[in-house]
């Protein structure tokens, strides 16, 4: 059985309610798909148009269809009810039976049962009157009903990912001042193996109170790593030189027939002190990009990856300090409890996430994986799905 190409869209009202984080632990720990991409959309009126025409198959019942077409007009347009920007996020997952395995057996059904073994049961409601009409519904999360359904779905995505899609900071309504955005990228051992761990960090965070403005799970490449990372480098020769002192001291105290002092070990560390600063640095890399820089041909630095990172820009008045408060000490040791690198970090590398510590560094991190602003003339999403649509078409 050839791979399908399957979308989970999660609302603006589980977005707005900081449902986010749940909802994607529930999707990537239960879902047997490979997760492949992520975006935030703002809808314009003429998707949501094109959108609700398609949002059921033919053979739905016309009273969910017309609630269906209700929720749409609703929730996702920007001249909504309640003021706020509707934003959603979409994620892309791919594998054997994608469509039919997300919908019935992750996201679930439309139910009046309360029943939380779904997405929707758990984070969505659904209730008719006495006479079966639909009083009310919040679906959580929308997805393809069929293969069909789904193609003509992906089509409007890919259509619209540059138009609606993208990078939607500075469109938040905020009643305090001093609004910054910040970089969340959460690291590569967290997609290691099928796991609610990544929802579980972007629940954590939802403590910020903070908007999520930009999504991108994306292979960060050896020279993005050397990039984002580089900074380190002068920081690592000054802060690690104590630390080769007393390592050279430690093995070669009594390794002669004369007297070796602090100070001569000290000597010794000034001149590998940056040599050790380039090691641990290149450790960091692999780390993040899957590749050894010291053994990558330069030419492929631009390309050379195997490993994912999920990025996000959270939005808000001090973004900065309060992503910071919430990640925690850089050693989970050290890290207050229920902090993110506290509860998910294992040592000073592998610690669950990266954030930004200032609005100087946000926005350089952002531009180096991606998160700036919209691109111009294609995206990753965009690519995967015009791949996939032309392979089945």
């Amino acid at each position: 059985m050839s791979d399908e190409l399957a979308y989970a869209l999660i609302t603006p009202y589980s977005l707005y309610k900081s449902r986010t984080g749940g909802i994607i632990a529930r999707l990537l720990a239960h879902a047997r798909l490979e997760f492949v991409a992520a975006r935030m959309y703002v809808f314009s009126d003429a998707f949501i148009d094109a959108y609700r025409e398609v949002i059921c198959p033919n053979d739905c019942e016309p009273g969910l269809a017309q609630a269906w077409r209700d929720y749409l007009d609703r929730s996702l347009r920007q001249n909504n009810p309640w003021g706020f920007l509707p934003r959603c996020m979409l994620l892309l997952f791919r594998g054997p039976n994608a469509v039919r395995h997300l919908k019935e057996d992750v996201i679930g059904k439309l139910s009046e049962m309360p029943v939380g073994d779904t997405i929707r049961g758990t984070f969505g409601d659904f209730i008719r009157d006495s006479d079966g009409k639909v009083l009310y519904f919040e679906p959580a999360v929308i997805t393809g009903s069929d293969p069909d359904n789904n193609r003509r779905h992906l089509e409007l995505f890919a259509e619209y990912a540059l138009r609606d899609g993208g990078v939607v900071a500075g469109r938040c309504k905020y009643d305090k001042p001093n609004v910054q955005t910040s970089l969340v990228m959460l690291k590569p051992d967290n997609f290691y193996r099928r796991s609610r761990r990544p929802g579980n960090i972007i629940d954590t965070f939802s403590l910020t109170g903070l908007r999520i403005v930009a999504a991108r799970l994306f292979n960060m490449t050896v020279a993005q790593g050397e990039d984002f990372y580089g900074p380190l480098k002068s920081i690592f020769v000054k802060k690690l030189k104590g630390n080769v002192g007393k390592e050279v001291f430690e093995r070669l105290n009594d390794a002669f027939d004369f007297d070796f002092s602090p100070e001569d070990a000290a000597v010794l560390a000034d001149r590998l002190a940056e040599r050790n600063a380039i090691t641990e640095f290149n450790k960091i890399v692999e780390y993040m990009t899957g590749v050894d820089p010291a053994k990558v041909d330069p030419a492929t630095k631009s390309t050379a990856s195997a490993a994912r990172c999920l990025a996000l820009v959270y939005e808000g008045p001090d973004a900065i300090d309060k992503v910071r408060e919430v990640l925690g000490s850089t050693d989970p040791e050290k890290a207050e409890p229920g902090t993110v690198r506290s509860d998910f970090g294992r040592d000073l590398m592998r610690n669950g996430a990266h954030a930004s510590d200032s609005p100087e560094n946000a926005e350089r991190e952002r531009k180096i994986v991606g998160v700036w602003q919209t691109e111009k003339v294609s995206c990753d999403l965009q690519q995967i799905i015009q791949d996939y649509l032309g392979k089945t078409h």
